[in-house]
């Protein structure tokens, strides 16, 4: 719902360069049609442009857009605009009704995205411009997950290189070929004729200076020093040359990651710090969003900056249908006639359903009820994503409460139930 009377409808197609825009009436009636550029100057004149149409009260024009955040979006807001957004989805089905033949220009989508406001507005979700603390923490964020893709990557070649001429590393440390202790341990010994020559106290300082206490000098020596493989003249000099610059990549990939997970730290314990200065202002002693959204199992760093920066809408609105949509927990029910399927949502955030798999998979691991809840679906033959997404949509529910009632999740509250064998 908006608080002022529309004047002016506005569709805008976002573009890399140049944005086409519409903008109509109440009656919708056409009342221009304009591109401008990406650029500063670009922006303020479409600021222009449309408060000349509503005698400078940019509070009563309404704009239609596909993505919800960019430079377009901010200005807009900014300059006091009421702001939608639709998903693209969407948009394609409100295009069908003004072309069946299925055509398809900038100008087009911008009227569709005008006149669909005007008459469907329901549809579409009104933005806001979030607070300076979430906007990092959505960006640091997305940055600790790209240099998480980009480890995998790393890894992926070093191990495939490893594979080529020392195959010993990858039994000695099969799932931590990309950290920083095996590429120091790699650097001193990178191939089968040194790990004859290196002595016990070297590798043994590698270990002691990285805290590797899960496996000993001699066990290491050991499996490196066992019969190498055969290869062909040059495979070895060529695999220690691409190990060397993939190691030089990984270290500093490794170095930024626990960079991304200190300053995500910083910044998710100055929100929760904000946030209970405001509520203490206001004389409300209660913990706050963050504090509440930490209790719960399975929730650490990650999930909870990905629920306060991709979710936090709903969650202050806490709105558990839009939360389990928006995350892809909601089932889809197709029914035609006689047929009737269940199938996974897809149109979704993805990286809230990234979030939601992974709190769902560790709730099962260190929560009672979650791992009973997980056991039940999986004895009723469901699949092992499909039993973490009840688990998530459980927890999902669970969370709105909790901060519907302000309280701190009690592990205690409710006694796992005791998961029956079902008849075969």
């Amino acid at each position: 719902m908006v608080d002022n009377p529309i004047r002016l409808y506005v569709g805008v197609d976002w573009a890399t360069e140049e944005h086409a825009v519409c903008s109509l009436r109440p009656d919708g009636s056409k009342v221009g049609e304009r591109s401008f550029k990406h650029s500063g100057d670009g922006l303020s004149d479409l600021v222009k442009w449309l408060s000349h149409f509503c005698d400078g009260q940019l509070g009563d024009v309404a704009v239609a857009i596909e993505i919800p955040h960019g430079a377009v979006v901010e200005t807009l807001l900014e300059r006091g605009c009421q702001v939608f957004a639709v998903n693209p989805k969407q948009l394609d089905r409100f295009r069908d009704r003004f072309s069946l033949a299925g055509a398809k220009d900038d100008r087009r989508d911008a009227f569709v995205l005008a006149d669909s406001l005007r008459t469907d507005r329901v549809c579409f979700r009104k933005l806001q411009v979030d607070e300076p603390l979430v906007i990092e923490i959505r960006e640091w964020s997305r940055m600790y997950e790209e240099l998480g893709q980009e480890k995998v990557r790393h890894t992926n070649r070093l191990r495939e290189q490893l594979r080529r001429y020392f195959p010993q590393y990858l039994e000695l440390a099969p799932d931590a070929i990309g950290d920083d202790w095996l590429l120091k341990l790699w650097k001193r010994i990178p191939t089968p004729a040194e790990a004859k020559r290196v002595r016990v106290p070297t590798v043994a300082k590698i270990l002691r200076e990285n805290r590797i206490r899960r496996v000993a000098a001699e066990q290491v020596l050991q499996c490196l020093r066992q019969r190498p493989v055969t290869v062909a003249p040059g495979t070895e000099q060529a695999a220690v040359a691409h190990i060397r610059m993939v190691a030089a990549r990984l270290a500093v990939t490794n170095r930024q990651i626990r960079d991304s997970q200190a300053t995500l730290d910083a910044l998710l314990e100055k929100f929760s710090e904000k946030t209970a200065d405001e509520e203490a202002s206001e004389g409300d002693e209660q913990p706050s969003d963050a504090e509440i959204l930490r209790s719960l199992p399975g929730v650490g760093r990650i999930v909870l900056a990905v629920l306060l920066a991709e979710a936090g809408d709903p969650l202050k609105q806490r709105d558990y249908q839009v939360l389990r949509s928006l995350s892809g927990v909601a089932p889809v029910t197709v029914r035609s006639g006689k047929s009737l399927r269940v199938i996974m949502r897809q149109a979704c955030h993805q990286r809230l359903r990234t979030a939601c798999y992974h709190w769902a998979r560790v709730a099962t691991q260190h929560d009672p009820v979650s791992r009973a809840l997980y056991s039940r679906l999986r004895q009723r033959g469901r699949s092992h994503g499909r039993a973490l997404r009840g688990v998530a949509d459980r927890l999902l529910l669970v969370a709105c409460a909790m901060l519907r009632h302000r309280t701190l999740y009690d592990p205690t509250r409710n006694k796992p139930p005791v998961a029956k064998a079902l008849p075969a």
